[in-house]
């Protein structure tokens, strides 16, 4: 008998430690992000010409957020969302495809390039990225992710000017690892991406992570998938993307599931920008042109959503404003860190929010800047004015701001949703107090932009400015 109470001790204290450590274990965080997707894309978004069930079971399960700024194009948002500053601070204030024209080389020697990778990876974590990137040129620097922070990564190496094979990022698709890049002949990209992700959860599952996961899906050129080959028509095509995007959604979902740490993994869900503007959708009855690299809703207003059962409150929509500077300090909050306190940041963290401590963000205001595509002639980038296009918000009010930093629009958001009004002029009380308001933010704010962090490369010979 004094046996068994002896083991029956032993077993209750066990259960208790591994009880504790539970408890005391540090969340995994998965961000995933789309690349070039909408609202009128997302089904639990109001989205009316196609489904997506696994992202819709996300927000069913978790929090859904109304109010969500991403930047209106690819490099301008992944800069933002890495630093946790905005662009007129890290310098993407544009699209520099650093693979294909050798500016805005994301230097990581640079204080303003400090990523939350590098910063989690002083938290414990284990760091990991797959998809896209495009803020480096891994011939110039094959270890530029792990310089930025990451253990391991399986990346789309941008399309590398002079390398044909490095367009690919579907079918064939050339992927950089810390073995080097190659061609994944035979291969979907979106598979290869999972695969690797999968084999580092499965070897760090004991670890705390923190996964990036920039999805290539569904950026153009719109590929058939291997899901839906014999899809021809372009809006067919990019359905099939889509829902190859949703199905991946829901392949992460099942590997923390089988992994037993899905209650322990805080997934966040987003897209960097508005979709691509020759494709319609159709949201809540109204027909949307893509929004990317504009500054309307479509374009910077992007899905958001936080799932992780037990720590996130289910079924939650919130209309808290937040935007992608916010992620690194929300990240390094959810990790049981700080920031350091010669780290200068923009955004403010919410992770108060979506644990449920609290019931809104912090922020009054949100911002989103940056131009469309570069223009490029035979002499390299043609300068662009200091001051670059951005629009600011509040719950109620958006302003769109000139290059001289004159408000030209403001629109209530309440009430016109699709911006039709211009109440710029308006002598309303309320929307003259709302011009006030910005006004103050506005010139708060630098009077130049920076332009890239460029760092000169010698043996870069694809540096347009050359």
């Amino acid at each position: 008998m004094m046996r068994i109470i002896l083991i029956l001790t032993a077993l209750f204290h066990a259960g208790f430690l591994f009880s504790e450590q539970a408890t005391n274990q540090k969340p995994n965080i998965l961000f995933i992000m789309l690349d070039d997707l909408g609202k009128e894309w997302i089904s639990c978004y109001g989205a009316e010409d196609i489904e997506t069930p696994n992202i819709d079971a996300l927000a069913a399960g978790g929090m859904k957020f109304n109010n969500a700024y991403s930047m209106p194009q690819c490099t301008p948002s992944r800069a933002t969302l890495l630093t946790g500053k905005y662009p007129f601070r890290n310098g993407y204030v544009n699209h520099w495809d650093v693979p294909r024209w050798g500016i805005g080389y994301f230097d990581w020697k640079h204080k303003e390039n400090t990523t939350f990778a590098r910063l989690m990876k002083d938290l414990g974590y284990a760091t990991f990225a797959a998809g896209k990137w495009q803020i480096n040129d891994f011939r110039i620097e094959p270890q530029a992710m792990k310089k930025h922070g990451f253990d391991d990564w399986a990346m789309w190496t941008g399309y590398e000017t002079g390398n044909p094979a490095s367009a690919e990022r579907y079918q064939d698709p050339y992927i950089n690892t810390p073995a080097g890049s190659k061609t994944y002949k035979g291969k979907f990209g979106t598979d290869v991406f999972l695969d690797h992700m999968f084999k580092f959860m499965k070897k760090h599952k004991k670890d705390p992570m923190c996964i990036y996961f920039p999805m290539a899906l569904p950026h153009t050129p719109l590929v058939t998938t291997p899901d839906e080959p014999k899809v021809s028509s372009k809006l067919g095509r990019h359905k099939a993307m889509v829902r190859y995007m949703d199905k991946a959604v829901g392949l992460i979902v099942e590997e923390l599931d089988s992994l037993g740490i899905r209650d322990n993994t805080i997934l966040i869900f987003t897209t960097d920008n508005g979709s691509t503007p020759s494709i319609t959708g159709t949201r809540n009855g109204k027909k949307l042109n893509g929004g990317k690299s504009k500054e309307i809703e479509a374009g910077v207003c992007a899905p958001f959503i936080v799932n992780c059962p037990g720590k996130v409150p289910a079924g939650v929509v919130t209309e808290a404003l937040t935007d992608f500077s916010d992620l690194l300090p929300t990240f390094i909050e959810l990790g049981g860190g700080q920031l350091p306190d010669d780290l200068v940041v923009d955004g403010l963290s919410i992770a108060p929010l979506i644990l449920g401590k609290e019931n809104d963000s912090k922020r009054k205001w949100i911002m989103a800047l940056g131009f469309g595509q570069a223009k490029i002639d035979q002499n390299g980038v043609k300068p662009r004015d200091p001051f670059i296009t951005r629009v600011i918000r509040d719950k109620k009010f958006k302003v769109w701001v000139s290059k001289d930093k004159k408000m030209v629009r403001l629109h209530d958001l309440t009430e016109d949703p699709w911006e039709e009004i211009n109440l710029i002029e308006s002598k309303k009380e309320e929307h003259s107090m709302a011009r006030g308001k910005f006004s103050k933010i506005l010139f708060s704010l630098p009077d130049q932009d920076a332009r890239p962090l460029y760092t000169p490369r010698a043996n870069n010979p694809w540096d347009i400015r050359k």
